[in-house]
């Protein structure tokens, strides 16, 4: 969509198929050009001056006619799509996807394999908290996930209600094995906002890089 309009992704957003359609074939061409296989299909936001409520029906029926097209689209492409709640307590009040309660009902009803969840555990604490259930009740869609320390959206180890070690280790248990996106706010440069990740490193025994001190 076109931010400066105040649009956050078209795939929910009924009268706009279209444009959800070109802007899914651009998207796909820059994932080739990149080597990306997996693309986030925002579903964007409730129509200004609308009543939640009353464009839930027609916002959902329009998510899942884009989310059917763009699965058969990518599947072509051997491409993953991915859906992402985003908090409507802090981050953005007018986004139509707010948990993994949603987006899994709505994955359900799309019926695609190659539709996963991308869920970010930043918005999913804010929303409902419970991770470890949530994650645990939500694996077997997820296909990416993000992180950022609730409520500042700053590294990991900033001052926050998240343990991520504790996260990291669950996740290591129920055999996650794709990216962790950081998708925080780094309190200085880059480098500097990845110390957190040379510490958890060396709390497991392993060296920069993830491997481990005993093989080497």
């Amino acid at each position: 969509g076109d931010p400066e309009a105040g649009e956050m992704g078209l795939a929910a957003v009924p009268g706009r198929q279209a444009a959800f359609r070109r802007g899914l074939a651009e998207a796909v061409r820059y994932a080739q050009a990149v080597g990306c296989p997996r693309i986030h299909l925002m579903a964007g936001r409730v129509p200004l001056g609308a009543d939640r409520a009353a464009v839930a029906g027609e916002m959902e029926t329009t998510f899942i006619e884009n989310l059917r097209y763009a699965a058969d689209l990518l599947a072509q492409e051997d491409m993953i799509g991915l859906v992402e709640p985003i908090n409507n307590r802090i981050t953005d009040p007018r986004y139509f996807l707010n948990t993994p309660h949603q987006a899994a009902a709505i994955l359900e009803k799309v019926g695609r394999p190659n539709l996963k969840l991308q869920l970010d555990l930043f918005h999913c604490q804010i929303m409902d908290g419970n991770l470890s259930h949530n994650l645990e009740t939500y694996f077997p869609l997820i296909g990416h996930i993000q992180i950022a320390q609730v409520p500042g959206r700053h590294e990991p180890d900033s001052p926050g209600e998240l343990n991520f070690p504790y996260i990291f280790q669950l996740l290591e248990s129920l055999g996650y094995t794709g990216y962790i996106g950081c998708e925080y706010a780094p309190k200085g440069d880059t480098l500097e906002g990845l110390g957190w990740l040379r510490s958890y490193w060396e709390s497991r025994g392993l060296q920069h890089g993830g491997t481990s001190k005993a093989v080497e």
